[in-house]
């Protein structure tokens, strides 16, 4: 699967042993990131959220299987330490190097293990797809599959990967996401459009209605390419991001449907995004789907208390193409409700006609595995 290392200037490897990972990134070049706005925010966001005013990164190093949250000042030292032996074997300086962790809360690095992971897979950066899928599988923990995003202009390259299953309602970006472009820009216009992109897509993904710890997107430009234009560099950073979100909701963990859900006619477009939101966060509305059951009425109610300004007898819903209420009127045929609910995307129309507003959201059904998968996450 090709995604970051399409882009000229990146390198990358990684190891999955058992439930500890690590994944190496080699890039150079302006940097930019977004980061979770949970109050118990992760050594290594931390430790990121301070580096980045530099605006540049080198490389990232990112593990699996240890959150390194609620670390305290042991963390922040255990995250510096990290990009420290990421740093020795390529040469870097270790304050050039970024850093990322995600798995169990409340636990310390096994710093050992990472040099050990980190001085065996260093020599194997490689800019060819299995490479990049060793990466995207170390940095793993519930998911299911890799997750990959690829734009190419003709121009210039971006490309993303992605981890996220569970405790997913990212107020920032995603669980962890990488990306990457050859194009040159300015880290100040970098920041800029990767806060829109992750707006316009993991901040509308709702897999479980919890923030993590750990939520970082980081996104690095190489300059290879040279100087492009900026509108469709965002629009290539934002595809790329809607991609990766949407892989995120289909692995929710446990799930067996995507719910994909678009609202138009809202007062303006954050209205839009926050009824969106609320639908697909909705426990009632994503057991309803797991169940194929068109009960349409969750989805209004949810709508309802999103906070949005509209007229509820002024709405239209549909699913799946087939009417539910026109203009505050129930036309279901709830028969052919179900039926537009088999299948593993569920797609639900929303016009509010209240304006021109628009935004889709993401989210996946509810299921006994999801309970299974979390009653045990420790055990």
């Amino acid at each position: 699967m090709k995604s970051i290392c399409a882009t000229k200037g990146v390198s990358a490897a990684g190891i999955k042993e058992g439930k500890f990972g690590l994944a190496l990134i080699r890039a150079s070049g302006t940097a930019a990131g977004v980061f979770t706005s949970n109050k118990m925010r992760a050594a290594p966001v931390e430790v990121m959220m301070d580096r980045m005013r530099r605006g540049r990164l080198d490389a990232v190093v990112v593990n699996s299987g240890c959150a390194n949250a609620y670390t305290g000042k042991r963390g922040i030292r255990d995250a510096e330490e990290m990009c420290a032996i990421a740093a020795a074997p390529l040469g870097l300086e270790p304050e050039s190097v970024g850093v990322a962790s995600t798995g169990v809360i409340g636990r310390y690095l096994n710093l050992p293990l990472i040099r050990d992971q980190c001085e065996r897979i260093a020599p194997l950066l490689a800019r060819n797809d299995d490479a990049e899928d060793a990466a995207a599988r170390a940095i793993m923990t519930t998911d299911t599959f890799p997750k990959h995003a690829l734009v190419e202009t003709g121009s210039f390259s971006v490309g993303g990967i992605t981890k996220g299953s569970g405790m997913i309602a990212p107020n920032m970006g995603t669980m962890l996401a990488f990306i990457y472009t050859d194009a040159e820009v300015e880290a100040p216009v970098l920041h800029d459009i990767l806060r829109q992109a992750t707006r316009r897509s993991f901040n509308r993904v709702v897999v479980d209605g919890d923030t993590s710890t750990n939520d970082v997107a980081l996104c690095t430009a190489t300059g290879a390419a040279g100087k492009v234009n900026r509108e469709e560099l965002a629009d290539a950073i934002e595809a790329v991001c809607r991609n990766l979100a949407v892989q995120i909701a289909r692995d929710g963990e446990g799930a067996t449907k995507l719910l994909e859900v678009t609202v138009r006619g809202a007062a303006d477009e954050d209205e839009a995004a926050a009824v969106a939101r609320t639908i697909v966060a909705s426990p009632l509305v994503k057991t309803a789907i797991y169940g194929e059951d068109p009960n349409w009425g969750r989805v209004v109610a949810a709508a309802g208390r999103s906070g949005a300004e509209f007229d509820p007898y002024a709405v239209s819903l549909r699913v799946g193409g087939v009417p539910l209420v026109v203009r505050g009127e129930i036309v279901a045929d709830l028969g052919a409700a179900k039926v537009a609910m088999h299948g593993d995307t569920v797609s639900f129309d929303l016009d509010l006609a209240a304006g021109d507003g628009k935004a889709t959201a993401w989210g996946c059904d509810l299921t006994e595995r999801y309970v299974e998968i979390n009653g045990k996450y420790t055990t």
